[in-house]
């Protein structure tokens, strides 16, 4: 019997996340009932029972499968080994605590037709993300970094992330970034090819409480080069994959 192609594949990069995966990996599969979907448990480094955590709330079902993997430590280490064993058609890129729920998701099912880059996009003006001041400014700012060292016009590149899979797995070797950065990445290679990109409006999960944010001023510094770093190599993550239409 021929294996149905599947459709989505969610990568979930754990790191320390023992307390909130077992209710994540419910909730997703509690939502992917229709057509096939894998979920792509990435564990990078944790200290404590995140793995075992993985392996035994990743239980297969009619619609949904499992894979639990390693990877070095850094969410853009966990992204790029998740995304490297992926299959479908598109892919979710997303937080261990699902941050938004899976309202990214239910915005993106009302898309038609499908664009290859949807965000789910804390800057969006119907979005409910209620965090602390600190946390706002520093998040404003990275946003004037990346216009201004970038030309980006998007407004949230670190949120979550439905992109095509055959784009996104004809990439993943171009986005080296082992931390945060890795979604820039992604984001200013979609824009620099002149992929049609949406944001839509999520609402942060009950369970999240706003925090302030812990950047320090070394941190702002980092970001900087990292972006400056990342507009040197315009030409490289402008160029579209061989083997692929544009998008």
């Amino acid at each position: 019997m021929t294996a149905r192609a599947i459709g989505l594949s969610v990568v979930i990069p754990v790191y320390n996340g023992e307390r909130v995966l077992a209710h994540t990996i419910g909730l997703l599969s509690a939502y992917l009932t229709t057509g096939q979907s894998e979920i792509i448990i990435v564990e990078n480094g944790s200290s404590d029972g995140t793995l075992e955590v993985a392996r035994a709330n990743a239980v297969d079902t009619q619609n949904v499968t499992f894979h639990v993997l390693q990877s070095d430590k850094g969410m853009g280490n966990a992204y790029r080994r998740g995304i490297q064993a992926s299959s479908g058609q598109r892919i979710l890129l997303t937080a261990d605590d699902l941050p938004f729920g899976i309202g990214d998701l239910e915005q993106d099912a009302e898309l038609m037709p499908k664009p290859p880059v949807v965000i789910g996009s804390k800057a969006h003006k119907n979005s409910i993300t209620p965090r602390g001041l600190t946390r706002n400014i520093s998040s404003l700012g990275f946003r004037i970094l990346r216009k201004v060292l970038l030309g980006s016009k998007v407004g949230d590149s670190q949120g979550t992330l439905i992109v095509d899979g055959d784009w996104l797995r004809k990439m993943v070797d171009r986005f080296d970034d082992p931390g945060f950065l890795f979604s820039t990445q992604v984001v200013f290679a979609a824009e620099q090819q002149g992929m049609a990109i949406v944001e839509v409006p999520v609402i942060l999960a009950p369970d999240e409480q706003p925090t302030e944010t812990t950047i320090k001023l070394g941190d702002i510094v980092k970001m900087a080069r990292g972006l400056l770093a990342l507009r040197s190599r315009r030409s490289d993550f402008g160029s579209t994959p061989e083997g692929l239409p544009t998008l």
